[in-house]
């Protein structure tokens, strides 16, 4: 088993910047993916040349602050202050993504790629707030972002559920068929498995063990996940069998 521990929403406040950084001082996460529109985005880029065994990714936003394009076919996403209206609207069963919406999105998310880039972030690889990458219509538009930075990798959906809430049949087999299309159909390369740092825990506490290459994704520093970082702080690594080992990003391949 081979763990990448991906730490979303660096640069989304000062407080979360420290907890993910003094994580990964610990050696207890080995990842993180960069809001490029959040408010405390230039503190974390100012520190990333301190963790060189660190992977660095983009953490794609649709849900929250402002964007960085003025793109008209943004609209449908924005409040009446021009920033982005949040996670229902986007995470409705029926919303529709039009083409005049894709465009916007792809303008976008190029654009917080190129302000990474721009920035001296080593992208290593891609995923979103709210995991808004893996909505069905915008499969498409992740494929030509891709092509236009050739960046191979890009977060999975999730393969394993929580032993309180299994996954169901239905759900599983939906994952697992976006998964291989973005393999696929946007030719990139993902971990066999990805799932909360929660459910990780959860697995090693009954003795579980979860083959192959996996991302656990966290949230350190965010009072919504103030006992998952507490989980990131305890005795988890003594728990790990023995041939396990933590790697980042750079080392998926």
């Amino acid at each position: 088993m081979k763990i990448i521990i991906n730490c979303d929403d660096l640069g989304i406040s000062a407080g979360v910047n420290e907890a993910i950084f003094e994580l990964m001082e610990q050696g207890r996460v080995t990842s993180a993916t960069l809001m490029m529109n959040a408010p405390a985005l230039e503190d974390a880029v100012s520190r990333l040349g301190k963790y060189k065994g660190c992977s660095f990714g983009v953490h794609m936003n649709l849900t929250e602050f402002a964007p960085l394009t003025s793109h008209p076919g943004l609209r449908p996403l924005l409040n009446d202050k021009g920033e982005f209206s949040g996670v229902k609207l986007i995470h409705q069963q029926f919303f529709r993504w039009t083409g005049s919406l894709r465009e916007g999105v792809q303008a976008e998310l190029s654009a917080q790629v190129e302000r990474a880039l721009s920035l001296g972030v080593p992208v290593s690889h891609l995923d979103s707030h709210h995991h808004v990458h893996t909505r069905a219509g915008l499969l498409g538009v992740l494929r030509e972002v891709q092509k236009r930075f050739g960046i191979g990798r890009i977060r999975s959906r999730r393969t394993v559920g929580s032993l309180a809430r299994p996954m169901g049949r239905a759900r599983r087999a939906a994952n697992e068929a976006w998964n291989l299309a973005l393999r696929r159909f946007v030719q990139v390369r993902t971990t066999d498995q990805f799932a909360a740092f929660g459910t990780f825990h959860e697995q090693l506490c009954t003795g579980i063990a979860l083959p192959g290459t996996i991302e656990l994704m966290c949230h350190p520093g965010s009072v919504r996940f103030a006992e998952e970082t507490a989980l990131l702080q305890g005795d988890w690594r003594a728990r790990m069998h023995k041939e396990a080992q933590l790697m980042s990003y750079n080392d998926l391949v």
